[in-house]
């Protein structure tokens, strides 16, 4: 007791050096660390006693003692049904469909659907996320309105529909045999939700720009953790563009523009939770790419983790009781509902588009339309929501894409060069 007197009254301390604007500030039950250790001690009660069972399962070799109507379950969930593939590729990625047959009108067309599908999700996406977290909702002459604070609702309206839209998948298309243990998925859906939920929760303290500027430098701690988790190799240009992404966003950062205001500063706590959101992602695509060594299909994967995510999700929700609270919010504001399921629409209809852009013509391609998107979105929010940008911040923008598109063609490069070594000779991993 006498620890949580001391960390409600340091809360408001921590807070009180940083320019946030007092709507975003009512009280200490709405700073960002506060909400987060709530969080987490609501994601534990699921986690620990789940770590225990899992833990007694395997110490009673119940693999080979188990017996009854819950055996299939048990063994699925804590076991799994199959080993590893020896070759991580193997179950990674569905093969890539090649236009043997299609004319190039076809293959120009679906390129055109797979770019316009993935823009328009993922800028709606966007531009609906900055709207929900910095604007007010149901304002009149005489009533200042209110602003939706909870950010793990909206992971949760995000996760429940993306897993919603993947189990019909799953069950409607042949899918490859499932044989990891279900558990593991727990580990990348606590990662995906903490990151974000600080991608939500940093739009209270920092600008939209720079929050996409900051998600494309995220190639820096992908590489890493790809160093730390998987000891993967890279190669010079994967360093030298790394470097210039890292320059590049420094110069925006650094960058001071005139006319300022509260909701385009970036304090502290917008750079934490930025980074909480770059280190929680990284981890979750390094775990996800180790998970793909059993076989399974993108898709199978954003089932497994989607399930977990709601668990974890709508039960933190519940002990908190803030369910029923962001639901009364919604009744309130039919505004803001209509928003939130837009949000989710275009979430789980991105990563469907994702899937299918790579299946149809590779990552290659795709990383050039999302690379184009992040600039897209860094237009929209400055034309919509009025940032302003500086000289120097346009050139470490220039700077930043200037490099993604070199690291594009880099790796583009080097898999054909892969393609043609001899059957003994094995290329650097990439990320």
């Amino acid at each position: 007791r006498f620890c949580i007197h001391l960390l409600l009254a340091s809360l408001p301390k921590m807070a009180a050096g940083e320019e946030i604007a007092p709507a975003l500030q009512d009280s200490w039950g709405d700073f960002w660390l506060f909400r987060f250790f709530v969080n987490a001690a609501g994601y534990a009660s699921i986690v620990v006693p789940g770590f225990l069972l899992i833990q007694y399962f395997k110490r009673r070799n119940y693999l080979e003692t188990g017996r009854g109507i819950c055996f299939p379950v048990i063994k699925s969930c804590v076991f799994g049904s199959e080993v590893k593939s020896v070759h991580q590729d193997d179950g990674s990625l569905p093969p890539r469909a090649e236009p043997t047959e299609s004319s190039t009108a076809r293959q120009v067309f679906k390129l055109f659907f797979c770019a316009a599908g993935l823009q328009a999700s993922y800028l709606t996406w966007g531009v609906l996320q900055e709207r929900v977290m910095t604007k007010t909702y149901g304002t009149t002459e005489t009533d200042p309105g209110e602003k939706f604070k909870d950010s793990q609702f909206l992971v949760f309206m995000n996760r429940i529909l993306a897993f919603t839209v993947a189990g019909l998948y799953c069950a409607l298309t042949k899918q490859p045999r499932h044989g990891a243990p279900m558990y593991k998925y727990s580990f990348a859906s606590l990662s995906n939700i903490l990151s974000s939920w600080c991608q939500y929760e940093a739009l209270k303290y920092i600008s939209f720009p720079t929050q996409v500027l900051a998600k494309a430098s995220k190639v820096i701690p992908v590489m890493m953790m790809g160093k730390l988790v998987s000891r993967k190799s890279y190669e010079y240009w994967e360093y030298l563009t790394a470097a210039l992404i890292s320059v590049g966003v420094s110069m925006f950062l650094l960058s001071s523009a005139p006319n300022r205001t509260v909701s385009t500063v970036t304090t502290f706590s917008g750079i934490v939770l930025l980074a909480g959101y770059i280190i929680f992602d990284s981890f979750t695509s390094n775990w996800q790419d180790a998970l793909f060594t059993y076989k399974m299909s993108p898709v199978q994967m954003m089932f497994g983790v989607n399930v977990f995510s709601c668990l974890f999700t709508v039960g933190s929700l519940l002990e908190q009781g803030a369910l029923l609270e962001s639901l009364r919010f919604m009744a309130r504001h039919s505004e803001f509902t209509a928003h939130a399921v837009l949000l989710s629409v275009c979430s789980a209809c991105g990563q469907l588009f994702i899937f299918y852009t790579i299946n149809q013509f590779g990552a290659a391609v795709f990383t050039i339309i999302m690379t184009l998107r992040q600039a897209f979105a860094i237009l929209l929010s400055c034309l919509i929501y009025g940032h302003t940008v500086t000289v120097v911040g346009g050139l470490g923008i220039a700077v930043v894409f200037m490099a993604l598109f070199l690291r594009v063609y880099a790796r583009s490069r080097m898999k054909k060069r892969s393609k043609k070594l001899p059957p003994g000779d094995t290329p650097v991993q990439k990320v």
